[in-house]
């Protein structure tokens, strides 16, 4: 209730602000901007912008054409209109970004501004391909210092827009492209609203598609997003912030990482989230991956209504330990509710221009799982009317993990690893793998396997209060194996 009357008030809010914005148009030509995808445009934006936020707000109109642009801040009270068919196309020369706010420089940028949007349905194009493989030149040449991992720029990467600690934002309708970092990021803001845009993002590296940093009161509502990276995620950068009141509905997301992510990331952790109606294809990794592992706390989290298809993973929930710096990390009071999700035994991405990396190979088909930590177990956790599909065929021959005492006793525990779901490699299990775990309800939970496996379909070790309601196994020529295993585990009564 708390979620729903803050949107009320925050959807009456922008039916005014719209009312307001759209009295006062301002067209971006009349100060002298040229749309012949020539002329770089960066001071005459800016000075547009500045000029509508000293005389009262309003919007600044962009009709159809390609305008070239570098860095340029938006300011409070105004909001950036593209028609259809106009495009803010980022120039090719790492020079003209500057005034790195988060982690990398951006087109667009703005830094504590309030009633600030960009809405239409143009598109913003960072030219991060481009933008990057210039930026690597001018590293080769000593123009400029980088540390280049792999050949690739750490630092001075674009990003198509970057919030930072502003209130009131609207970002609807536009299409976003090809960044050379993190296409659309908003930091510590509050009121936020992004609804019916699209993100292709997946000329680069590290391309994630919506970061939600240390939010407060975001909706994230009927949008497409392909990206290379991370698809819909959110993080936690200050261990005195939370990124918190939440709600994302009817998305369709891609990704050659995660679907939908809360972490890496997680230092203040996240709190009252609700995820309704997400679409996962073609993702290397998990459609859905919730973790603690830097000393925050995850709670209040429901996720009701995934259809995840060709996924390498459908769920992996995990604690860990690898920035907590003395604090301690909790994942609780987490629902996952109406999921099908199909794994495939193929890697889901192939044939993407930056695919997953394959280091995590080779292995098994990992299950989904639920990971805490002796110390610091997961708690709390309803898994409600789930499908999952998979492969099936595990081989002990290739890879074996037995789930004796002993082979579960020697699953290493991993505490400061880079948290994600074949961190493991092997695991015991084809469907479910819950470790550390307290209170964990399985109700009307489907597991399918299209070939025979080694492998158990679940496997408990050191549960508590595990409740097994309707549980349904369906593995081809399984014989009778024990598709069940708890190991120092109880089940709820």
């Amino acid at each position: 209730m708390m979620i729903k009357a803050r949107f009320v008030f925050f959807l009456i809010f922008f039916q005014f602000f719209y009312v307001f914005s759209y009295s006062r148009d301002y067209d971006v030509m009349r100060f002298g901007a040229k749309n012949d995808g020539i002329t770089l445009n960066t001071n005459i934006i800016q000075a547009a912008i500045d000029y509508i936020n000293e005389n009262g707000g309003g919007r600044l109109v962009f009709d159809s054409g390609v305008y070239i642009t570098g860095t340029f801040y938006l300011k409070s009270d105004v909001i950036l209109h593209l028609q259809k068919n106009a495009e803010l196309r980022g120039s090719g020369n790492p020079f003209h970004y500057w005034d790195k706010y988060f982690e990398w420089t951006a087109v667009i940028l703005a830094v504590k501004q309030q009633n600030v949007g960009i809405t239409g349905e143009g598109t913003i194009n960072a030219m991060g391909y481009d933008n990057a493989n210039n930026l690597v030149e001018l590293i080769h040449k000593r123009v400029v210092n980088d540390a280049l991992t792999y050949d690739r720029p750490v630092a001075r990467r674009t990003s198509n827009i970057v919030f930072g600690e502003c209130e009131n934002v609207i970002v609807r309708g536009i299409t976003l492209r090809d960044p050379s970092g993190w296409t659309l990021v908003a930091n510590q803001c509050r009121n936020m609203m992004i609804d019916s845009i699209r993100i292709n993002s997946t000329a680069y590296w590290n391309n994630d598609g919506i970061d939600i940093v240390d939010c407060d009161g975001v909706d994230i509502r009927n949008s497409l997003i392909n990206a290379s990276d991370d698809a819909l995620c959110f993080k936690s950068h200050d261990a005195t912030k939370i990124c918190q009141n939440v709600t994302v509905e009817n998305c369709v997301v891609r990704s050659s990482a995660s679907g939908l992510k809360f972490g890496t990331v997680s230092r203040g952790g996240f709190k009252n989230f609700k995820v309704t109606n997400l679409k996962v294809h073609d993702t290397y990794r998990s459609a859905i991956t919730i973790q603690a592992v830097d000393g925050g706390l995850v709670e209040n989290i429901i996720i009701d209504g995934v259809e995840a298809k060709n996924v390498g993973n459908a769920i992996f929930l995990r604690i860990g330990d690898r920035w907590s710096s003395g604090k301690t990390p909790s994942l609780e009071k987490v629902q996952i509710k109406n999921v099908y999700a199909e794994v495939s035994l193929s890697k889901p991405d192939s044939g993407y221009r930056y695919e997953g990396p394959v280091e995590d190979l080779p292995r098994n088909i990992s299950p989904a799982s639920i990971i805490g930590l002796p110390d610091w177990r997961i708690k709390d956790i309803v898994l409600e009317n789930i499908e999952i599909n998979y492969p099936g065929g595990g081989n002990p021959h290739y890879a074996k993990r037995q789930a004796t005492a002993e082979g579960l006793e020697a699953i290493p525990e991993m505490p400061y690893a880079y948290p994600e779901f074949s961190q493991f490699k092997e695991l015991p299990a084809w469907g479910f793998y819950v470790r550390h775990a307290d209170g964990i309800t399985f109700e009307n939970v489907s597991l399918k396997a299209r070939s025979a496996d080694y492998r158990p379909a679940m496997v408990f070790d050191d549960t508590r209060d595990v409740k097994l309601g309707n549980i349904k196994i369906n593995e081809v020529n399984s014989g009778r194996k024990n598709e069940i295993i708890l190991n120092n585990s109880v089940k709820r009564k």
